[in-house]
């Protein structure tokens, strides 16, 4: 019979993973800190340890490391509700077989141990210390991208970022350089689509002086800034079928010539691209090259949109708060009360993470904290995405996926109400306003789509 240690200091979900563990024939230990942990490693055989990481006194990292430092390891899987791309990509250096986003299904925690028991391997890493977080989110599509980062990080392959507008396609790249080998060289970001196509070559590759009108001195490009680092081309999917072919030549061979330039020098470059477009469906059209697209996709890294991890917006609410109170020279500033966070979990993000960091700005400049849902509403019209980007009622194809369960689109209109009205105490005037429509219109709606008055 296997052995699994739980450690954790929430006795609540410490109890609750040992039952669960227990009720499909495992045996498990269970520990509140890695003192005790230790202890009882140094007395029992434990096949897998699932610890959380972050804990009063030593964290879950500090057993790790120190689990990994044994000559017969136990798996370690990782739990917490706090994760980042930092402490994900260093537990899978220091030994880590998994990492568990809390809350978690108890389903899934048991597969995720069957699968730790079955084949016990780990390597011995040192730790060392990462930057500080840029990549907020604790949410398991999340957790898989940082897995995703951190297997990628430290290989010498392109890789293309795939993501919505304001996700946080950038930080991913950041972050993949920051966790490789090229940390020390420079990391260089070009936007493709805000720089039209005839001075795109002139960013990328330089010129010479003379090379066209008004050229009085040579120019070092983006490609030979980046020589040693990371060049990373977001909205890779704008460029021109033209510039398509100059690019894939550099691809083939790595040699950079200026513009008016008859020589070209070789540089060593990594280069990761980002596009919010469907670039595979472009490449079935035609208007991006096969070949190209097979040299930039190395690897794949998916960053999922605001609206499927709904569960994050309070640590990132939290997270630029804090940003914002730096900006503002102040010492704190009050919120998020929870019908701001009801208020928030409601609207569909279309801007995604950089739309929420606007609309926490805006509403702190207005009101001055985080706590009347009216001002955050009211933000949220203010700084909405044009009308062109806006889906409407009749751009939503059925089923929509609401935190990862299919719902009907009467479902998913009937949930944003009810949160809205729990946000406003009930307040239907307000309720209205923040949903944009008459009083009349909520009042039918809520007959419509049967929304008790109480639940408001």
């Amino acid at each position: 019979m296997a052995t699994v240690l739980v450690v954790d200091d929430d006795a609540g979900i410490r109890e609750s993973a040992a039952m669960a563990l227990e009720k499909v024939g495992l045996k498990t230990l269970q520990a509140g800190d890695v003192t005790t942990a230790l202890q009882l490693l140094r007395a029992h055989r434990v096949d897998v340890v699932l610890s959380d990481i972050y804990m009063p006194g030593e964290t879950g990292l500090t057993l790790l490391q120190a689990i990994a430092e044994r000559a017969d390891p136990p798996r370690v899987i990782l739990m917490t509700a706090r994760g980042t791309i930092e402490t994900t990509a260093l537990a899978q250096r220091i030994g880590a077989f998994d990492y568990l986003a809390k809350p978690f299904d108890l389903r899934e925690l048991i597969a995720r141990v069957r699968a730790a028991i079955g084949d016990r391997v780990a390597d011995e890493v040192e730790i060392d210390s990462g930057p500080a977080s840029r990549i907020i989110g604790s949410h398991p599509s999340m957790i898989a991208m940082y897995k995703a980062i951190a297997r990628v990080a430290s290989l010498n392959v392109p890789v293309v970022i795939l993501g919505e507008s304001g996700s946080g396609k950038e930080l991913v790249a950041q972050s993949i350089h920051d966790l490789g080998d090229r940390v020390s060289g420079p990391f260089i970001a070009i936007n493709c689509g805000a720089i039209p196509d005839t001075l795109l070559e002139n960013e990328l590759f330089g010129s010479t002086r003379g090379a066209f009108t008004d050229s009085r001195q040579d120019r070092r490009g983006a490609l030979s800034r980046a020589d040693g680092g990371t060049l990373f081309l977001d909205e890779i999917g704008d460029i021109s079928p033209a510039f398509q072919v100059k690019l894939l030549r550099f691809l083939q061979d790595g040699i950079v010539t200026p513009l008016g330039s008859e020589k070209g020098h070789h540089v060593n470059v990594r280069l990761i691209a980002a596009t919010h477009r469907d670039i595979k469906r472009l490449v079935a059209e035609g208007t991006f090259r096969e070949d190209l697209y097979y040299r930039l996709a190395g690897y794949e890294i998916v960053v999922p949109p605001l609206r499927e991890r709904v569960s994050d917006i309070p640590f990132l609410v939290d997270h630029f708060r804090r940003r914002v109170a730096e900006e503002m020279q102040r010492d704190s500033i009050p919120g998020p009360s929870q019908a701001v966070l009801d208020v928030l979990a409601a609207h569909p993000w279309p801007g995604n993470v950089r739309e929420l960091e606007q609309v926490v700005r805006r509403t702190v400049i207005d009101s001055g904290a985080l706590v009347d849902p009216v001002a955050v509403a009211s933000a949220l019209r203010d700084i909405a995405p044009s009308a062109e980007a806006k889906p409407t009622t009749a751009q939503v194809s059925l089923p929509v996926s609401l935190d990862d369960e299919l719902i009907s689109l009467d479902d998913a209109e009937r949930r944003h109400i009810i949160a809205v009205l729990r946000a406003t105490g009930g307040n239907q005037t307000q309720a209205a306003y923040i949903l944009g429509i008459e009083r009349k219109t909520l009042a039918r709606k809520i007959k419509r789509l049967d929304i008790p008055i109480e639940s408001s």
